[in-house]
């Protein structure tokens, strides 16, 4: 489809400004809040499958493998895979769309995480239902993914009280497609899909997932000496970058 094809050369436009901005380690939102709940909800991967599902240029992937698994990474993006198997050839990474899978068998993986993609899907149930699919019975998903309800990108902070007023310029109920403006050094507006953290929900529980866990990250205080400045502090403590869900793949009824 269209959307595909505009998603797809965005990234391959951004690919490299993208391993700028994560690079082996993560950006500042990962490194702060995000990563501690994503490694809480997978626990010990040693020795476990694992579908890092938009693996971008592969440093979670990279993490991954580190810990003991066995790790298989996929991008809709020629340009991530690129980057990600030139940083690491000794891994698999596939050129594959989240919502297809078409390269994976079903009943293969202990574990899908996909890291901040599902707000960039434009098919979110196909994705999900394909995550299903390549999972083994009780198998887990560890989905994070930027805040539906506080969208960054539309956030404002006023200067003498610094109070943080977040404007939707869409209805929120409403799910529809995206742009936001360049931010840091990204000179392309970004691509997104916005649907309501109901939506999400719905499509876990209709592709056949349990919910198992659910957090909204924050920096938390044994993590504030990481924080750059008072304004990465601040933010980190107050403001709601993403949620973190963790499902299980039910086995099938007898």
């Amino acid at each position: 489809m269209v959307e595909d094809d505009d998603v797809r050369n965005f990234w391959d436009q951004v690919s490299s400004d993208w391993e700028i901005q994560v690079g082996d380690k993560g950006d500042s939102n990962r490194l702060l809040n995000s990563d501690p709940v994503l490694w809480k909800f997978a626990g010990t991967v040693k020795g476990l499958t694992v579908l890092d599902a938009g693996c971008g240029t592969g440093y979670l992937s990279r993490k991954l493998s580190d810990k003991g698994a066995s790790v298989i990474g996929i991008d809709l993006s020629s340009k991530m895979i690129e980057i990600a198997r030139q940083k690491n050839p000794e891994m698999d990474f596939r050129i594959d769309s989240c919502s297809e899978l078409r390269t994976l068998d079903a009943n293969y993986f202990d574990m899908v995480v996909a890291n901040y993609v599902l707000m960039d899907l434009r098919d979110l149930q196909g994705a999900v239902r394909s995550f299903h699919r390549v999972l083994k019975s009780d198998g887990l998903a560890v989905l994070i993914f930027s805040h539906p309800c506080f969208p960054q990108a539309r956030a404002s902070v006023n200067d003498q009280d610094g109070k943080v007023t977040y404007v939707w310029d869409y209805n929120y109920f409403e799910e529809a497609r995206q742009t936001s403006p360049p931010w840091g050094h990204f000179k392309s507006d970004f691509i997104w899909y916005h649907r309501p953290l109901s939506a999400y929900w719905k499509a876990f529980r209709s592709a056949g997932f349990e919910v198992v866990d659910f957090d909204e990250p924050n920096l938390t205080r044994e993590r504030y000496h990481l924080a750059a400045n008072k304004r990465q502090l601040s933010n980190g403590k107050s403001r709601p970058y993403s949620v973190a869900f963790k499902l299980k793949k039910a086995p099938a009824s007898k």
